[in-house]
């Protein structure tokens, strides 16, 4: 007797569409594609019952995976929602973060953090491009600085986006340099990519998770 040739059930694989109507429906084609394959087996040979079996808990498993994964984003989204709504009041505050911050002319409060065996601690002060615009001795502590935006000379710098590194030298040798925690007014809360975000003055973005400190603006 000639035996038809159907697929494997085996072979079938659900789609990663996260819909229970989508997972329902492949269950019954698997179903339908099982008892298939069940009445077109080779009486002198037929599957072992272990092997559905086998194939059941198979399809069972990728189903449940869809569906916690489709719970799990479910309750991320949910988080970030009540997350940003809780950073509401975030916006008009100083946030605290290493980032670039805007000068519009106003002083910019810097908070170093230099290393504890420092004999030695300079603020660095890059513009936009990355070019080192002005370099200057600071206090060997964790006291907040507030950069009056001028060069070596007393001229005042342009406006723009600046970055702050600090550099804690030891022995004449840089044991640190790593960019410093700055504030700046918070004017947005944003969702990206399921983090929370915060658009600083000037354009600058950084995570809500980067912020180390809030202060009224």
């Amino acid at each position: 007797m000639e035996i038809a040739s159907t697929p494997s059930a085996a072979s079938f694989v659900p789609t990663t569409e996260t819909s229970e109507a989508v997972i329902s429906s492949d269950f019954e084609t698997f179903l339908k594609m099982l008892t298939v394959q069940m009445e077109n087996q080779d009486p002198l040979n037929p599957t072992d019952a272990s092997d559905y079996a086998q194939q059941l808990a198979t399809f069972s498993g990728v189903e449940q995976q869809v569906l916690t994964n489709d719970l799990l984003s479910s309750l991320m989204v949910q988080m970030n929602t009540t997350g940003m709504a809780q950073m509401a009041d975030w916006v008009g505050k100083e946030a605290r973060a290493a980032a670039p911050a805007y000068f519009d002319g106003s002083p910019i409060t810097i908070a170093p953090n230099p290393a504890a065996i420092a004999d030695k601690v300079e603020l660095v002060v890059l513009d936009a491009d990355g070019i080192e615009v002005q370099r200057m001795e600071i206090a060997k502590s964790a006291e907040p600085v507030d950069w009056a935006g001028v060069d070596s000379a007393g001229n005042p710098l342009p406006t723009g986006v600046y970055t702050f590194r600090v550099e804690s030298h030891s022995g004449g040798n840089v044991v640190l340099d790593e960019v410093a925690d700055v504030y700046a007014r918070v004017q947005e809360v944003r969702s990206e990519n399921g983090a929370s975000v915060l658009l600083l003055e000037g354009g600058v973005a950084v995570l809500a998770s980067d912020v180390s400190a809030l202060r009224e603006g």
